[in-house]
């Protein structure tokens, strides 16, 4: 027989035989999968963003089947998205409030400065790596735009040296805060009415004001202030507690260095 047609035969027979071997495997490994995990990763939001605390959008279809998982947690696809799972589910949707991310930072251009010139890769993370970064105030945002590569929504931007989130666009998946490597930016519930504290530097209100001119210098108006004793200040930094906080702003007024704002309203 011809050598060639012989190497043919002997190929072709053992695809055949390869390809019994797979639909047997198919058959007698087969896992059914609950048809309601494939209905639920559809209408999702689709992110991948993890923000749910699953590995992605099918990971959590499955853990909402499987595990009788919140359907609630998909942050991008909010009340609406969670409406969907549940009718999917059968069950009631529950609230769902919206997150935004705030980056808690009032160091622009114009109120801080340099310590040097960056000439490396334009990165956070890089610039981070040289004496705690750049800037004059080392617990600000650094403005290289890591948050706005990790943002899937173009939801944050570099301007005037800060970072500043789209607040239509923004919903709330974390994964800008997660590439932040100064952790000036979280995630919270949005509110009208409820305030934040707009910056993260811990130095004494003496150094603070000489690396930045709207930093917390932890004078303790705000938390005198606060009728319910919804702020107090640790390491020279206040902080609001959102849940003992009833929106009345009185805090904002009493700020003398204005980092104290409402993000909704802005």
């Amino acid at each position: 027989m011809n050598p060639i047609l012989l190497a043919i035969i002997v190929v072709t027979v053992i695809g055949l035989i390869g390809a019994v071997i797979l639909v047997a495997a198919s058959i007698f490994m087969y896992v059914p999968v609950d048809e309601r995990v494939e209905q639920i990763t559809a209408v999702l939001a689709g992110a991948n963003c993890g923000a749910c605390g699953c590995a992605g959008c099918a990971d959590y279809a499955k853990s909402i089947v499987e595990d009788g998982n919140a359907v609630n947690k998909c942050t991008p696809g909010g009340a609406a998205c969670a409406a969907k799972v549940a009718a999917i589910m059968g069950v009631e949707a529950g609230a769902s409030v919206p997150m935004k991310a705030v980056v808690a930072c009032s160091g622009t251009c114009g109120k801080t400065g340099k310590k040097y010139e960056f000439q490396g890769i334009q990165s956070c993370q890089a610039v981070k790596g040289f004496y705690g970064g750049d800037g004059m105030c080392k617990f600000g945002c650094l403005g290289y735009g890591d948050c706005t590569r990790a943002c899937a929504f173009d939801a944050i931007h570099i301007v005037d040296g800060i970072a500043k989130v789209d607040r239509e666009k923004c919903t709330g998946c974390g994964a800008c805060a997660a590439a932040c490597p100064n952790a000036v930016i979280s995630i919270v519930p949005e509110h009208k009415r409820k305030p934040v504290v707009l910056c993260q530097n811990k130095d004494k209100g003496a150094d603070t004001r000489k690396a930045c001119t709207a930093g917390c210098i932890g004078c303790m108006k705000c938390a005198k202030a606060c009728p319910k004793e919804a702020i107090t200040v640790e390491n020279f930094l206040a902080k609001i507690d959102q849940d003992k906080c009833v929106g009345c702003q009185l805090c904002v007024k009493e700020c003398p260095m204005g980092v104290i704002h409402v993000p909704a309203n802005e």
